[in-house]
């Protein structure tokens, strides 16, 4: 009765009365009053007089407030989702869309975006197995916006948003929105501002979910849709990112190329190759951002390559260690001319380490050469420098790759660098912490005694050269820290059963230390001299060869 009766004579009357308010109000108590399964049985009646209504009734809002309200039917009712099979609810919906915005040609871009965004949130509630329904939806919202050129309408730009968003609320899966071939389509008629936001969804939808993407032709998709972020867009004369906002959108880029991995070796060098090109023709200010952790995913792909054996990417294929290396050095290189030569200087050392591990001696020693480079071109300010300097001494130290003359080489000259600095308490500590580059105890062929005592009282003697300074500028003795903290080195030694640390070295440094603290007082010096005599203490009651060592030493 409601199907053949009610519902046509009630559609006849609200569209012959040809008042805009009253269609309005009358069609939209059709969708309120009556029953659900009322408005799925009879879709193509209803549907059917919308085009016929006056050009200025909000059709958008009618639409729209059906398919929400059938969305929710079959949220509550699981049972009937054959039904909207059955009667091909999406397709009278979308032919019914297409209808009333062929028939009303200056409906406004809001509205039709609005009647498709609301007819995708009901077929991902509907059809969620159904993909090619979306991109259909998707697909008809291109057609409607071609021609239009870049959306600047702030209310249908957020309207394409939320289009856009829909798919990854409901899979909460980027790959899945990947698999939409009209995806990336309608992004590009947001303009540049909206598509940072859009990319920045897409991301933050990426990291809650923990959604790795794995395969490079996903990655390849995915840059394309982040693209506002990664690259420099086509921006209007004078409008400028707000340097906060630009960081966090950077750092966000960072954070995603985390989430880009592959157990596949060979898949995952296709993988950070593209990250290399996209990130390299990004503009330089994102680089200092987006390089390091590129950097660092090109380090986990090494440290997975076996040291040995045949090339592990297969046997057809090209890509080997010194392949990736080469690729790591080009990334690299591009830093320097940001500037980030601080940055670049890290790396550098990062890589060396890794291939120090690959047993790469000539590799690991052009990284070393490109760090050498960096420090003394690029790195000027003296705190700076000793920062750098600490990391140089400290990676060298790990490293075990070098032949005789190529440790040489490296260790002369960050010994050298070390008594170029600036301030004397920087020379002394830089001069004593290189006694490390002579002795490791797990290489016979790096255990050079004279070498070590040559660092310490080097930096004895410059200590004391800091001290007079100190002395003649205020007028009173200089703190003894410096000598205190060359005593542990001296400890530190001879625990290590060094020969040419002898008891006595240590018994006339512990006593200059002591005719030194009747000067007047520094807290933090009597506190580290208490320190190093109770350590000393606690090692003779340890006992073992150990504590017959210490057992000599008379304080």
């Amino acid at each position: 009765m409601y199907r053949d009766t009610v519902l046509p004579r009630v559609l006849e009357q609200i569209v012959n009365c040809r008042d805009e308010i009253a269609q309005y109000y009358l069609i939209d108590c059709i969708i309120q009053v009556f029953p659900d399964e009322y408005h799925l049985q009879t879709l193509d009646v209803l549907l059917g007089a919308c085009p016929q209504l006056q050009p200025s009734v909000d059709i958008m809002t009618v639409l729209s407030r059906l398919m929400e309200r059938l969305s929710n039917y079959a949220a509550l009712n699981a049972e009937v989702l054959p039904y909207f099979l059955q009667v091909e609810a999406f397709s009278k919906l979308n032919n019914a869309i297409g209808k009333v915005i062929e028939s009303q040609e200056d409906m406004p871009i809001l509205s039709a975006v609005t009647l498709y965004s609301s007819l995708l949130k009901f077929t991902l509630h509907v059809h969620p197995d159904r993909l090619d329904y979306a991109d259909q939806v998707l697909g008809s919202c291109v057609k409607q916006l071609s021609g239009k050129g870049k959306i600047n309408d702030t209310r249908a730009t957020k309207e394409i948003v939320s289009l856009l968003s829909a798919p990854l609320e409901k899979y909460n899966d980027v790959v899945t929105a990947l698999k939409l071939t009209n995806y990336p389509l309608v992004v590009e008629y947001l303009d540049n501002e909206t598509k940072r936001i859009m990319a920045t969804v897409i991301i933050r939808s990426i990291m809650k979910n923990n959604t790795l993407i794995t395969t490079a032709e996903k990655v390849e998709a995915l840059l394309e849709l982040i693209k506002g972020l990664i690259n420099d867009l086509d921006e209007p004369q004078g409008l400028e990112v707000d340097e906060n906002d630009f960081e966090e959108e950077q750092n966000s880029v960072a954070r995603l190329v985390h989430m880009l991995y592959n157990d596949d070796t060979e898949e995952m060098f296709k993988i950070i190759s593209i990250l290399k090109k996209h990130f390299l023709t990004g503009g330089p200010k994102r680089l200092k951002f987006t390089i390091p952790p590129l950097v660092v995913s090109t380090l986990k792909l090494i440290r997975r390559l076996p040291v040995e054996g045949d090339n592990p990417f297969g046997k057809e294929a090209s890509v080997t260690a010194t392949k990736i290396f080469q690729f790591l050095n080009q990334i690299i290189e591009a830093l320097p001319n940001v500037p980030s030569p601080d940055l670049a200087f890290r790396l550098y050392l990062q890589c060396a380490e890794a291939a120090n591990k690959c047993d790469e001696e000539p590799i690991a020693y052009e990284f070393f050469t490109q760090a050498y480079i960096l420090y003394e071109e690029e790195i000027s300010d003296s705190k700076a420098q000793v920062t750098a300097l600490q990391l140089i001494i400290g990676t060298l130290q790990r490293m075990h790759v070098f032949g005789v003359e190529n440790r040489d080489t490296l260790t002369h000259k960050a010994t050298g660098y070390s008594a170029k600095l600036l301030k004397k308490p920087d020379q002394c500590r830089a001069v004593y912490a290189c006694s490390h580059l002579f002795w490791l105890e797990d290489h016979e062929t790096i255990q050079d005694g004279d070498r070590v005592l040559l660092c310490l009282k080097r930096a004895l003697k410059i200590a004391n050269s800091a001290q007079q300074i100190a002395s003649s500028g205020q007028g009173s003795a200089g703190s003894v820290t410096l000598f205190i903290e060359i005593l542990n080195k001296y400890l530190y030694f001879y625990e290590k059963g060094i020969p040419q640390i002898t008891v006595e070295s240590v018994e006339s440094l512990i006593q200059l230390i002591k005719n030194e603290e009747s000067m007047p007082s520094d807290p933090y010096a009597e506190s580290l001299f208490a320190s190093t005599l109770q350590f000393m203490e606690f090692q003779k009651q340890k006992g073992g060869a150990i504590g017959d060592r210490y057992e000599e030493i008379k304080v």
